[in-house]
């Protein structure tokens, strides 16, 4: 879809299709956080709630929930804003004893460099763009928003480039540089999205500072939107291979800080046109089309990133029409 063009949102059956295929696929842990949240973001309780049981049944003993791959250090950060949420929804006791160990884990085991910023991985002293999301709305939803706020500042200071405001991939500590400098369009999503789900949760200047990163960063990537209303794999590589998830984390973002006022109306109007050109991919079978393949992301495909992201996405833009409707009605 063209920027700018208006689009209808999901219907309950394309959505459901797109759901299915999200849980039909396999996941890792930072799926499983994504999944997560988006049920927790249309209100399916039930089954964020098996999610969550299988999430800590499948916890390794230092406290990472989900992990199936010991090789990750914070991904199972991401599901566990999930735990944490309806761990003090619930008052359920398991799951707020899992949610202490996850926190444990992000706060003094896993590993980290000298200022206390997170590396992604157990086996390399690299900071990657993907971990703002998997532990800073985490951080932020076990009370923890010095932290979170930490977290955030440490990985803008190594990944951010002040010229573009754009955002590198990963850097490396030991060597003092980026490992991969590349503004790929993923990393960005990310940051976007991590930082936009914090925002609610950190009031105050914490909140504050977050909210205009995602606006500044929104307003780094809105120039790099192609004709056909995509984002490169690499933001800046007009030559290169689309990302449909791309879009569908920026909208996401976009269309989150609509819908609580920490953005514009211009930014929800903006998040509607790149759900919709994502909507515009979805195969008969509800799968979106030309995202960065799992499971080694190197070629377009599908992922369940993808299928959560769009989720997720729809999800705002009908908090963001409720929002505008209630204001309209007010005024």
């Amino acid at each position: 879809m063209a920027p700018g063009t208006p689009h209808p949102l999901l219907d309950d059956d394309v959505r459901q299709r797109v759901l299915l295929c999200l849980l039909l696929m396999q996941r890792h842990s930072w799926d499983q956080g994504v999944t997560a949240a988006a049920l927790g973001d249309a209100g399916a309780t039930d089954l964020l709630r098996v999610l969550a049981d299988d999430a800590v049944a499948r916890q390794l003993p230092d406290g990472r929930l989900a992990e199936l791959d010991p090789v990750c250090a914070v991904n199972s950060g991401a599901v566990g804003e999930l735990v944490a949420l309806l761990a003090a929804r619930t008052g359920d006791a398991g799951l707020a004893a899992a949610t202490g160990r996850q926190r444990g884990w992000l706060l003094t085991g896993a590993p980290r460099a000298a200022d206390g910023t997170l590396f992604h991985l157990t086996v390399s002293r690299q900071v990657w763009a993907d971990s703002v999301f998997m532990v800073v709305p985490f951080l932020a939803a076990v009370g923890e928003p010095a932290v979170a706020l930490a977290q955030f500042r440490g990985h803008r200071s190594r990944l951010r480039d002040p010229a573009t405001g754009l955002w590198a991939a990963r850097w490396d500590e030991d060597a003092g540089a980026l490992a991969d400098p590349r503004a790929w369009g993923t990393g960005n999503g990310w940051v976007a999205a991590g930082a936009a789900r914090a925002v609610r949760r950190l009031p105050g200047a914490p909140g504050a500072e977050l909210a205009a990163e995602v606006r500044a960063l929104l307003a780094a990537c809105r120039p790099l939107r192609r004709p056909d209303g995509l984002f490169g794999d690499v933001l800046d590589d007009p030559d290169g291979p689309a990302d449909t998830n791309v879009a569908a984390m920026l909208g996401y973002a976009a269309l989150t800080g609509a819908a609580e006022g920490w953005l514009t109306p211009a930014d929800g109007a903006l998040g509607e046109s790149l759900l919709g050109s994502v909507v515009d991919r979805l195969d008969e079978l509800g799968r979106v089309q030309g995202a960065s393949a799992a499971p080694h992301f190197d070629r377009p495909g599908h992922s369940p990133e993808a299928q959560a992201f769009l989720l997720l996405a729809h999800s705002a833009a009908l908090r963001w029409r409720a929002s505008t409707h209630r204001g309209a009605a007010s005024s």
